[in-house]
């Protein structure tokens, strides 16, 4: 507890619970949809928003917003009838185009590879309240219209679950609001906690729900769980042992899938004597 009361370490804890909480649950969406990759994409999506920037002398945030949402709102479109084919195939690509124009964009700008730096591992000992608590009240305000109108959110994951995308039309109001807030999600937090440690929020919690649980009501909760309790270990980890805090969460999420995978294993083995 001690540790908790220095400033910077009870930033870092406010910043990964936020982050763990709403990622967690949209996580539950995104592994739902199977489109685990999206995180990755829209990262470095907002990645070559930073490089472009660095380029052309422009300001690093603001571009990299307007390329993340620009990236949101085009993946929003994306649905893939033909059976041989997945949605991750398609985002793969826009992730494989986006790398490699952001290396284009870094190799001639001259501060671009710091920039880059801070957006792929962030930094969230260094984290202020005047940076997590705008974030703070956007996340809540995400999360206030996935709770009023989770039912149409999940009817739309449950179709991409099943194929049974043929009838959502051109543009359906309710993909492309989810495609929203996790861009903006995405850009908000990826400043401070990295790309990497994003990705696990989005996906190590929701699957290690996955094998605890079956109901949506648990599963969100145990995501969601999971995504605080990763948070708070993984905290506690980097300041104890002086890790990189980023990774530090990452890891305690991976032991905590782990721990879940044998529960799993071990209530399997159990149901089948």
């Amino acid at each position: 507890m001690d540790l908790f009361a220095l400033d910077f370490v009870r930033n870092a804890l406010i910043v990964s619970v936020i982050m763990g909480l709403l990622l967690s649950y949209l996580g539950v969406h995104v592994v739902g949809r199977g489109i685990v990759f999206v995180d990755l994409a829209l990262g470095q999506i907002s990645m070559l928003g930073v490089a472009f920037a660095a380029y052309f002398e422009l300001d690093a945030l603001t571009v990299s917003v307007i390329f993340t949402l620009v990236g949101a709102f085009l993946m929003s479109f994306i649905k893939v009838t033909d059976k041989r084919l997945k949605v991750e195939s398609i985002i793969g690509i826009l992730y494989a185009v986006s790398s490699a124009v952001t290396v284009l964009l870094i190799s001639k700008a001259a501060h671009g590879d710091a920039d880059i730096q801070e957006v792929l591992f962030g930094s969230v000992f260094t984290a202020t309240s005047a940076q997590y608590v705008p974030m703070g009240i956007a996340f809540a305000v995400l999360g206030v219209v996935h709770f009023v109108f989770r039912k149409h959110f999940f009817e739309i994951t449950k179709k991409f679950e099943a194929h049974d995308v043929e009838d959502m039309g051109f543009f359906n109001v309710w993909n492309f609001l989810f495609y929203l807030s996790i861009g903006l999600a995405i850009v908000l937090a990826v400043r401070i906690g990295g790309v990497i440690p994003i990705f696990a929020y989005l996906v190590v919690p929701p699957v290690s729900a996955v094998l605890m649980t079956k109901g949506n009501t648990g599963l969100v909760l145990i995501s969601m769980l999971v995504g605080v309790v990763g948070s708070v270990a993984g905290i506690y980890f980097s300041v104890t042992f002086d890790f990189p805090a980023g990774s530090s969460v990452v890891a305690m999420l991976g032991v905590i899938f782990v721990i879940a995978s044998l529960v799993r294993l071990v209530r399997g083995r159990l149901s089948s004597n």
